[in-house]
């Protein structure tokens, strides 16, 4: 037996970052992400004028400062990643201080989400509305428990900060960032 009997064989996931089942996850969530945006792409091209009516009352403005925060929060998790890297066993901890402002980006996406949320409530759009405004809910909710379950992850590899940990949760936290950069253009601005 060679010294690497503990570890196990992931094939080509072996060579990702982070733990191999994180990606196995990260697979999945796309794959469901990739049916729900081509369930939207579908419906849509099934009754456009609705689509393109209701999609009028989107924030589109929100929307891309929401694509902001969440693209600055996973340069902030790319960089406490490097950091951590660079330095693993010294006295600096400012890579805890790069993921903590990674996650303070990250409750300012939810809040601006809430707001957005409140705002078409409040001129009565719900998933009632309409197929437009129930897909709409549908995705940006399932992205935002997303957000919800990623915050936790980065909690966790925070606190318990060894580099695999920081990568798995980095690799979970892109995962969302890349679902919203697609999911904004599809959902906001697309017509």
């Amino acid at each position: 037996m060679s010294g690497q009997a503990d570890t196990a064989d992931w094939g080509p996931l072996s060579s990702l970052p982070g733990n191999p089942m994180m990606w196995i996850l990260i697979l999945g969530e796309l794959a469901v992400f990739g049916a729900l945006f081509v369930g939207f792409a579908v419906t849509r091209a099934l009754d456009p004028v609705t689509f393109n009516a209701s999609q009028a009352h989107l924030d589109g403005l929100l929307g891309g400062l929401n694509t902001m925060v969440l693209v600055t929060s996973g340069w902030l998790v790319a960089i406490a990643v490097q950091r951590r890297a660079t330095n693993p066993n010294g006295p600096n901890r400012s890579h805890r201080a790069a993921m903590s402002g990674a996650m303070a980006f990250g409750f300012v996406f939810l809040a601006i989400k809430v707001v957005e949320y409140a705002d078409k409530i409040g001129q009565g759009f719900t998933p009632e509305t309409d197929m437009f405004f129930q897909l709409y809910y549908l995705m940006t909710g399932f992205h935002a428990l997303h957000v919800v379950m990623g915050l936790i992850i980065l909690g966790i590899v925070t606190w318990r900060d060894s580099l695999e940990n920081m990568e798995t949760g980095a690799a979970f936290w892109h995962m969302v960032d890349l679902i919203w950069v697609l999911l904004y253009p599809l959902v906001y601005l697309l017509r």
